[in-house]
């Protein structure tokens, strides 16, 4: 990394903590419950405020202005859209299913189809006004309209993806980062994505490498070569290595390729550092949100112990647990459940999500800093409909 002192490079650093992020995150998923999901529009907003303050490229941090009733209310509107869809478009592809080919399957596979456009869609309008709602030393950031755009290029990458059973998925990577960046703006400047889809290729070899694996692995089984099987504990961890490997490498290649005007980013996040964080965060993460359900998973099992010496006729004493009536059995289900959901939602974000947004930030650079006095204010895109089906898809769901 670049030494902070030279006049023409700025440092990013992370001011961001865990113990204010976690009361956040617990009090906010707390009061989601309670309002019956409603707080998280608030919930997800002042944690993006806290995520964004944190993240200081050059000491100044960044800033968030989102609205959560923009939110809301953008997510009522693509309820009204989406129960459309669901109600009318699906009922005609219904009628005319039964009508022609008397059957329905037809009817789910072009609903489910339709739906996806509409996603891709929903991705590109949730960045815009995320980007929208960002600030960095009072400039704005901005997306420039083009989500049916983005809609269709995606649809065509997917489909040479699948096509070439997933050797294309670097050039998917590549055009539809350049399209979005291409669209990006930081005031008056524009950003621009250089570089080309193959530099992404060597960063996508762990998952080739892997996947032939598994796939041959998983032939031999199903032509009854059994033994082979043990490949699958070779070729499971490091296809999971592969995925995090490519994602941290082509993040990199594609930050280092970003320019605006004569600003550019350097980016330097290491794969095995992330590997480290995902992994671990994750166990923590779970063994932590299953502690204080462990009392009740140790009474099932003497419930069930106890049903099991009475089906073979051994004498047992009844007490407190055995016998509890079914209500007591599903208050405490649905108390555990919603224990481990709180835990889950809090906790990941204080071991695995704060970590890898720090690491990233921590390794990002800015080069040329004094052409950042040559851009100047944009004018605020008001996008009033929000993350509106972002939402109601469940897009983008922690932050």
């Amino acid at each position: 990394m670049t030494d902070q002192t030279s006049p023409t490079t700025l440092t990013t650093t992370f001011a961001g903590t865990r113990g204010p992020l976690f009361r956040k995150a617990l009090w906010g998923s707390i009061w989601t419950i309670l309002t019956l999901g409603f707080y998280r529009f608030w919930l997800k907003t002042r944690l993006r405020r806290w995520y964004w303050s944190a993240i200081r490229p050059g000491g100044t941090p960044l800033e968030y202005v989102g609205d959560p009733l923009e939110k809301l209310l953008g997510f009522f509107l693509a309820v009204v859209v989406l129960a459309f869809y669901i109600g009318v478009v699906n009922l005609i592809l219904m009628f005319v299913s039964l009508s022609l080919l008397a059957s329905n399957v037809t009817a789910y596979i072009v609903s489910f189809v339709g739906v996806i456009p509409i996603w891709f869609y929903a991705r590109y309008r949730a960045r815009r006004y995320t980007l929208a709602r960002s600030r960095w030393r009072g400039v704005r950031f901005g997306l420039k309209p083009g989500a049916w755009g983005y809609a269709a290029r995606a649809l065509w990458h997917w489909a040479l993806t699948i096509l070439s059973l997933g050797v294309l998925w670097p050039r998917k990577t590549f055009y539809l980062e350049k399209y979005k960046t291409d669209r990006t703006v930081f005031g008056s400047a524009t950003l621009h994505q250089g570089g080309r889809w193959q530099m992404l290729m060597p960063a996508y070899a762990h998952i080739l490498i892997s996947a032939v694996i598994l796939a041959a692995t998983t032939y031999q089984v199903v032509m009854g070569q059994v033994q082979v099987a043990y490949l699958y504990a070779l070729g499971v961890p490091w296809f999971v290595y592969g995925l995090i490997h490519y994602s941290v490498e082509a993040t990199r290649l594609l930050a280092n390729h970003k320019t605006a005007g004569d600003i550019a980013l350097r980016a330097d996040p290491r794969p095995a550092t992330l590997t480290r964080i995902y992994v671990f965060g994750y166990l923590a993460t779970g063994l932590i949100s299953l502690l204080p359900v462990a009392p009740i998973l140790m009474v099932v099992g003497m419930v069930e112990n106890q049903r099991w010496r009475a089906t073979y006729d051994i004498t047992l004493e009844p007490g407190l647990i055995y016998g509890l009536p079914l209500y007591v059995w599903t208050g405490l289900g649905v108390a555990a459940y919603f224990l481990v959901f709180l835990l889950w939602a809090t906790l990941r974000h204080c071991f695995v999500t704060m970590p890898v947004w720090r690491h990233y930030a921590e390794t990002l650079t800015i080069e040329n800093a004094p052409a950042l006095a040559n851009v100047s204010q944009k004018q605020r895109d008001e996008f009033a409909e929000a993350e509106g089906f972002a939402e109601a898809l469940d897009l983008w769901g922690a932050i």
